[in-house]
């Protein structure tokens, strides 16, 4: 190329490009230096951190920072176990005997049926939607002790449990609740307040389906004949005598069950609760009642 192409190429360049002014100004590469140095270039032993005040008056350290060491997070291995470990549900426990307590101080009603409001409502029991607690956990302490006839529903209970209950002529059924229908449950006040109408309950997640439709677990979604059949094959596993309950004088209530989308007892999902005026608001326009049926 010759230096009459190169100066018109130049040329070219030039009448494309932008006028030079302050805003495309800048200076050459490591022509200006920053005499300030860094809060942890000054040496010592506090890695930043200081030994007085707030940090040394500065602000706090992020979560997980050791002051120069390798951190907790860093240090141990990794560990398949604890994976999804802050996704898990977890069930905070109540025992058998504490139930019992509960009964036997007039704190709950066995001529109704018990689920997670109504012992919550005791004052002795307390949890956290908000902090993964998916509800009630039954637990086997006090089974030999426990002799109350009830119909609960819980929404975690092993065999043992299951057994202690229906010994004693009871029902209990494993309910599962997405965390905004347990946040009801906690304070159905707060909601009936609000002016909303009950939602729906959420159906189980893909992991808890083989639970709540199990007639071992006495699941909600389990087949009622199947759940028959279970209980004499646990009576017989156990060695007790498995009560009729069609010839028991609570048979009603010991029967009495929540719909699969139904959050309290007695209110169906879409209606509204006034608590102000003492009454309740249903809806009648069609679209509406297919939204919340069954």
């Amino acid at each position: 190329m010759g230096s009459r192409q190169i100066t018109e190429k130049s040329l070219a360049m030039l009448r494309s490009l932008p006028r030079i002014s302050l805003a495309n100004l800048r200076d050459n590469p490591g022509s200006r230096k920053n005499t300030k140095r860094g809060r942890g270039q000054y040496g010592g032993d506090k890695h930043g951190a200081g030994n007085k005040g707030s940090n040394q008056r500065q602000n706090y350290m992020r979560l997980g920072y050791e002051t120069g060491n390798n951190p907790f997070y860093l240090r141990m291995p990794h560990e398949n176990y604890y994976k999804g470990h802050h996704h898990r549900r977890e069930y905070p426990p109540m025992s058998l005997l504490q139930l019992q307590k509960l009964i036997d101080t007039d704190r709950l009603d066995t001529d109704k049926p018990i689920d997670i409001a109504s012992i919550v409502k005791s004052g002795l029991y307390n949890f956290f939607p908000d902090q993964k607690h998916f509800g009630l956990n039954l637990t086997d302490e006090g089974a030999d002790i426990f002799a109350a006839k009830i119909n609960i529903e819980v929404q975690w209970a092993s065999e043992q449990v299951i057994a202690a209950i229906e010994k004693n002529g009871g029902v209990i059924t494993t309910a599962y609740y997405d965390p905004h229908s347990l946040l009801l449950l906690k304070n159905p006040k707060k909601f009936f307040e609000s002016g909303q109408a009950i939602p729906r309950r959420m159906i189980p997640p893909p992991d808890a389906i083989e639970y709540y439709t199990s007639a071992e677990m006495r699941g909600y979604l389990a087949d009622p004949e199947k759940i028959s059949e279970d209980r004499l094959r646990l009576a017989q596993k156990y060695g007790y005598e498995l009560p009729i309950l069609e010839n028991d004088s609570n048979y009603s209530m010991l029967c009495e069950r929540k719909d699969p989308r139904q959050i309290f007892y007695g209110l169906e999902p879409g209606w509204v609760v006034n608590l102000k005026d003492k009454c309740i608001l249903k809806p009648k326009d069609e679209e509406l009642l297919r939204f919340y049926a069954s």
